[in-house]
This record gives structure tokens, C-alpha cells and sequence, in this order.
């Protein structure tokens, strides 16, 4: 049974990192301020950096923007007394047996009736060995519950992802593991669902009877900045298309659920997901295609490409952006294509989705010389978020013609800052236990062997013409090719 204040000792691996810092420690801070969490938890920081309980409460505080800090109930001395440091090598057993006996003081001390998640906010390839470590020498033998939230990349590939998955289920079983995809936790992804589901204007149009493509797009104009060393082994394709464009997309296409609960949700987004039609390495090109940035105007300023970046190889291969189209060959979406793209260094910073319904067979209303508008649905995700419906209506004046109209639902300013971070929403759904808007090892495992005959193909044939789009577009002329052949376009909403 779910309860509205939970009781838990959060163990945050990594804590001196940039993510603890910039999403973690504000996403608690915002559950604490706004009465989700009781008096009864308490934060474990863990890491190799010797620091004391004031440093580290120091850096917690610091962490907590000023703007946050309006509420005169909420005491920042006392929000960050629940906090811990705990110095570590995640190598050395005795590290371990340590941080267990600090964990069972705290228990009594904050009332945490010995409830546990442990987040692993570093680097994949301790992983496996903190898992085991974790079991080995009871630090998840509790009274309570004890879970696993682990932050992407889960894996580099089909089989890194199952080895790695292997590791930790010798110490966790699946229902205990809460893989982290950030974007599930967007409240307007969330509110695919609702729009699919909670609208009888939606849900009996929702197929290939009536929809004639949909696309997904999720642009950046920042470059990839320091992290050349991380993006040069990851890419466009294994960073955003293997986990936040492919979630999307299966809660787009899925099937109702029976029930809305964990398990029928993800089984209706696993049989999207197996739908999907599988590629060849020799047709990839038929259905994918990459890009890298070069120099250009970005935000009215001039950037430097790609390959000129820190820690960048002068020749890569690595793609900045990834265009695609994805057939789900089932009864629902037979002939529909479902268009992806994402890219850095766009000319926009947006992530939406946009519906395309069909044309009438025969539509009275026209523009005398102008091809009629298709409606649209198009759900903005980041930074606006919101739903427009384009529509046509009678123009003033005009008789018979027609014009494009538009109804717009908008997250007002003032209801942005009070919209819970997606942090904050899955750190706050994993301590309830709901698992919904997490990723099930079926999703990770279908959505790495779709991704990899991409990655065989474009290691494979190396690309010719990098850099092949300039910093500040939105992305190259090919990416444009692959819908004219199906006679549709880019919508730029």
C-alpha cells in the first residue's frame, strides 16, 4: 500500500557529482518543502572525496536555488541536518560494512524503518560491483524495502546492457530495479496517456485509418560543450534515440492497458516496441539518417563545429544528429510512419510531437490557390508545455474559403514554477514504489537490438561527409529527403 509520506534512507552514489548537485539534492529539497516527505528520512551522500557532514551540507544548501527558498516554514538548516557524508571506495569491502552501520544508526535516529534506495549517480562500470557489493555484505538484508535506481547509459549495446543486467539482477530482482529515462518523468510526456486515453475525440482516431504520420523531435542548440570525451563513445543515436525517442514513441503507439498499473502499462509498451520493423545493416540508409555539426551562428553567435570541440577526434564519425523513420507493422499502425529526430547545435530548443491526421477524401472548404491545411495535434513537451489542435474555420468574410486556427492549452508561468522537475516526480515515485515511469529491462533489451543494426551500418560504412550541417540549422538537407519521398514535411511548430 502506497503512503503519501514515505520513509526512506536515500544512498546517493556519486554524490559530489554534477547530477546530485543540479537535479538530485533541489528535487529533494522541493519534495521536503512541499510535504511529500515527512521528518522521517534522511540522505546519505557517498563518494571518494574526504569531506565532513558540514561540507557536504554546505554543498547541499548552495545546491537549492535562491528563488526556491520563499517559503519561511521550510528551515534550510534543517533540510540539510538530514543529510550525511560518507567517504567511499566502491571497491573495498570495508567501505561497505561501514556505510551499513552508519545506515542502521540513522534508521533509529530518523524512524526510516530500515526502507532503503540506493542511487547510483557515477559512472556504469561500478555498477555491477556496487550491486553485488550492496547484497554481499547486508546492506540490503533489511526489515524494510531496499531498491536500485540507476541512471542511463544502461549499457553501450545489446550485450553490454544484458551483462551488465545480469550483474545486478544476481542482487536485485527486477521489481527492485528503477532504471531512470529523465523524460518519462516531463509531466506532458506523462500526458501522452491522458491525452490518448482520457479523450473520446482522441482515442477512435488513433490509427492508420486516420493518422497519416507522426513526429517526434527533440532539438538542442547548445553543442555537446565538455562532454566530447562521453559523446565521442555515445553519439546522438545511443544518447537520445536508444531511450528518450524510442519511450516516446512506445507511448504513442502502445495499446490501452487493461488496468493502469506498472505492469500492464509496460507490457503494452514492450508489444509496441517489438513491432517495430527490424532493419538490415545494408537498408539502414533507407530509414536513418546522421549528422554532425559544423561551425556556424548559433544564438547570434559564431560556434565552432564539432570536431573542434575538447577531447573530439579532428576526424570523427560521431553523429550529433539522428533522423528516422520507424513502421510498427501491427493492426493499429500498418503504413503509418513515425518520424524521430534529434539533434545538438539546432536552431531551436524544443521538444514536441506533432499528430498528422489525414486529409478528407473530398473537402468543400478550400483556398483558392492554396492547398488546405491538415489538422494537427501537436503536444509540447520542453521548454513550453501544452497541447495546440490545428484546425480549419471559416475565414470573416471570406464565404466558403477557409483559414488555419489554432487551440491552445499553455502550462502558465506561475504554474511552471509550481510543476514538480522530473526528478523530483521519479525520485518521489520510487520511494512510493510505483515503477510506471521507469524502464523495464524488455524495453531496454528491444530498444538495444533496434539500435544496434544502426550502429553495425554507420560503423561500418563511415560517414562521408561530416560535418554536413551548420551549427544553428535544423540538421542536414537529407534529414528534409526522408519525408519528401512519402510526400510529407517537416512541421516546425
Amino acid at each position: 500500500m502506497q503512503v503519501e509520506n514515505p520513509k526512506s534512507i536515500l544512498v546517493i552514489f556519486g554524490a559530489t557529482g554534477d547530477l546530485a548537485n543540479r537535479k538530485l539534492f533541489p528535487s529533494i529539497y522541493r519534495l521536503y518543502k512541499n510535504g511529500k516527505l515527512s521528518e522521517d528520512f534522511a540522505v546519505v551522500g557517498v563518494a571518494r572525496r574526504p569531506l565532513t557532514n558540514e561540507n557536504f551540507r554546505d554543498n547541499v544548501k548552495r545546491s537549492i536555488p535562491e528563488k526556491w527558498q520563499d517559503n519561511e516554514a521550510i528551515d534550510l538548516e534543517t533540510f540539510a541536518s538530514h543529510f550525511y557524508y560518507h567517504p567511499f571506495d566502491v571497491t573495498d569491502l570495508a567501505s561497505y560494512q561501514k556505510l551499513n552501520d552508519l545506515l542502521g544508526t540513522l534508521d533509529e535516529k530518523h524512524h526510516t524503518e530500515e526502507n532503503r534506495i540506493f542511487y547510483l549517480a557515477m559512472a556504469p562500470n561500478f555498477f555491477g560491483t556496487i550491486a553485488k557489493n550492496l547484497k554481499s555484505e547486508g546492506l540490503t538484508d533489511t526489515k524494510g524495502w531496499s531498491r536500485l535506481v540507476i541512471e542511463k547509459p544502461f549499457g553501450s549495446d545489446y550485450e553490454s546492457a544484458k551483462q551488465l543486467n545480469e550483474e545486478i539482477r544476481h542482487a536485485f530482482t527486477e521489481d527492485q530495479i528503477y532504471r531512470i529515462d529523465h523524460y518519462l518523468g516531463k509531466e506532458m510526456v506523462q500526458n501522452i496517456e491522458v491525452i490518448r486515453f482520457a479523450n473520446a475525440i482522441f482515442e477512435p482516431l488513433w490509427n492508420n485509418q486516420y493518422i497519416a504520420n507522426i513526429q517526434i523531435t527533440s532539438s538542442e542548440t547548445l553543442g555537446v560543450e565538455d562532454r566530447g570525451r562521453y559523446y565521442e563513445k555515445s553519439g546522438a543515436l545511443r544518447d537520445m534515440v536508444q531511450n528518450h525517442m524510442l519511450q516516446m514513441l512506445a507511448l504513442l503507439a502502445m495499446e490501452p492497458p487493461i488496468k493502469l498499473s506498472p505492469d500492464e502499462i509496460r507490457s503494452e509498451k514492450v508489444k509496441a516496441l517489438r513491432a517495430m520493423r527490424t532493419m538490415t545493416v545494408d537498408n539502414v540508409d533507407d530509414y536513418f539518417v546522421r549528422g554532425q555539426y559544423g561551425p556556424g551562428l548559433s544564438q547570434g553567435q559564431e560556434v565552432e563545429g564539432y570536431r573542434e570541440g575538447n577531447s573530439v577526434d579532428p576526424e570523427s564519425n560521431t553523429e550529433t544528429f539522428v533522423a528516422g523513420k520507424l513502421l510498427i507493422d501491427n493492426f493499429r499502425w500498418a503504413g503509418v510512419p513515425f518520424y524521430i529526430r534529434t539533434g545538438k547545435r539546432m536552431s531551436i530548443k524544443a521538444t514536441e510531437i506533432v499528430v498528422q491526421f489525414k486529409d478528407l477524401p473530398m473537402n468543400l472548404y478550400f483556398n483558392k490557390g492554396k492547398d488546405i491545411q491538415p489538422n494537427l495535434l501537436v503536444i509540447h513537451i520542453h521548454p513550453d508545455e501544452g497541447v495546440t489542435l490545428h484546425l480549419n474555420a471559416e475565414k470573416a468574410g471570406k464565404g466558403t474559403t477557409s483559414t488555419p486556427i489554432k487551440l491552445n492549452y499553455y502550462t502558465s508561468n506561475e504554474d511552471k514554477i509550481n510543476t514538480p522537475e522530473a526528478y523530483e516526480v521519479l525520485l518521489y515515485d520510487c520511494m512510493l514504489g510505483d515503477s510506471t515511469n521507469f524502464t523495464h529491462w524488455d524495453e531496454v533489451a528491444l530498444s538495444w537490438k533496434f539500435v544496434d543494426t544502426i550502429s553495425e551500418a554507420w560503423e561500418k560504412n563511415k560517414a562521408k561527409n561530416f560535418p554536413n550541417y551548420e551549427s544553428g540549422s535544423m540538421g542536414p538537407k537529407e534529414a528534409s529527403a526522408l519525408l519528401d519521398k512519402d510526400g510529407f514535411h517537416w512541421w516546425e511548430i
